[in-house]
């Protein structure tokens, strides 16, 4: 298992879309044990390959306190949403900044493992935020883009502005 870095916004690389699985082998299984390392390494809750240069569609999520819920979706896809909530996130590629966003309160979501077997997981609150917002860094959206404009300036100048300071 290895660290990986996590792309920061604006990196260009976060807006790409991630391509789907087609093969499942000891390359991509190697490949979920380095985001599981990276997301608990940093420390974070989720992670998509996407947010360390990988576009395939992989996700992986741990939202228990004591790292023992790992969870990995390959190709993963919302077959049905419920509700709305409103909750405070975060994001390992926006360090630092945290915003409130709306999504869907539940959802159910059909995926593949790590070794190509389709299992459907149906979940609320935390787990269905974090399930959405991993799912758009698939699809090359940032937390922020659900932010008003005035923000989304406010939020690229910080990050651009602390990313010269730590180079220099």
């Amino acid at each position: 298992m290895a660290l990986r870095q996590i792309l920061h916004h604006p990196d260009p690389r976060l807006r790409l879309k991630a391509e789907p699985v087609s093969v499942f082998d000891t390359a991509l299984v190697t490949l979920v044990e380095d985001m599981f390392e990276t997301m608990y390494a940093a420390p974070g809750i989720g992670l998509a390959a996407t947010q360390i240069n990988v576009q395939q569609r992989v996700i992986v999520i741990d939202v228990s306190s004591d790292k023992q819920a790992p969870l990995c979706l390959v190709n993963p896809e919302i077959i049905e949403r419920r509700g709305e909530e409103e909750m405070e996130e975060g994001c390992l590629s926006v360090p630092g900044i945290f915003e409130n966003v709306s999504r869907a309160d539940w959802v159910r979501v059909a995926a593949l493992d790590a070794q190509g077997q389709p299992f459907e997981v149906e979940t609320d609150g935390l787990l269905a935020v974090c399930i959405q917002h991993e799912m758009d860094h698939l699809e090359g959206k940032l937390f922020v883009d659900y932010l008003s404009q005035l923000k989304q300036t406010r939020i690229r100048k910080k990050l651009i502005k602390e990313q010269q300071r730590l180079a220099s």
